[in-house]
């Protein structure tokens, strides 16, 4: 079986993700793709981030109506700061022998190196690299060589350059601009019914 792994803050969940997810499904011919909200991310340690129980709960309501699509809380229920290698170690332990898929933007991919034990995480699955809008692919090449096996574990999705982002859509709502369309339906409802978003400046 292959997993595919989509993991992330999803403050909010929007229509570019969904869109990932089944192109990388189809494309990689992947069994079930897991989302995986971040409880909190290392990298995000000084930035305020919506609660975990309402990112989790949009992810939940996003995926619904996708048999192929699971939400895993491997991360927030975990405490401390998430880091991609253990979610992928103890996913495999928990899953068994499966092939692992982690998809990941062109942008996250540049910033490798410094990730926690990035010649393990390559070596624990294939990393999926999504281009994104305006950002240009790292050159693997100038950092290869202290990640052993790194170019033969990368696969570059041809997928749509989808041009939605979170950040994006937490101002629309502050400034009062809507959503619709940007978001899955029920997730613009459960924003309007827990008003979030309303207060960034």
């Amino acid at each position: 079986m292959n997993v595919g792994v989509f993991g992330g803050t999803f403050d909010p969940v929007h229509i570019g993700h969904l869109i990932i997810a089944e192109e990388a499904r189809v494309r990689l011919k992947l069994s079930v793709v897991l989302f995986v909200p971040a409880g909190q991310p290392w990298l995000k340690v000084d930035h305020a981030i919506t609660p975990v129980l309402d990112r989790v709960e949009m992810l939940r309501r996003s995926i619904a109506n996708n048999p192929c699509f699971k939400l895993s809380t491997i991360e927030v229920d975990r405490p401390g700061p998430s880091y991609t290698v253990d979610t992928i170690a103890s996913l495999r332990d928990e899953l068994g022998a499966q092939s692992f898929f982690f998809i990941l933007g062109s942008d996250s991919l540049g910033g490798l190196p410094s990730w926690k034990q990035p010649g393990r995480l390559v070596q624990l699955c294939q990393l999926v690299v999504v281009p994104r809008l305006g950002v240009n692919p790292p050159d693997l090449g100038a950092f290869a060589s202290s990640i052993p096996g790194l170019m033969d574990r990368v696969t570059w999705l041809d997928a749509p350059v989808i041009g939605v982002s979170s950040s994006e859509i937490r101002e629309r709502v502050a400034r009062g601009l809507p959503i619709r369309y940007l978001v899955p339906e029920e997730v613009g409802k459960y924003i309007v019914e827990r008003r979030l978003y309303e207060k960034q400046s």
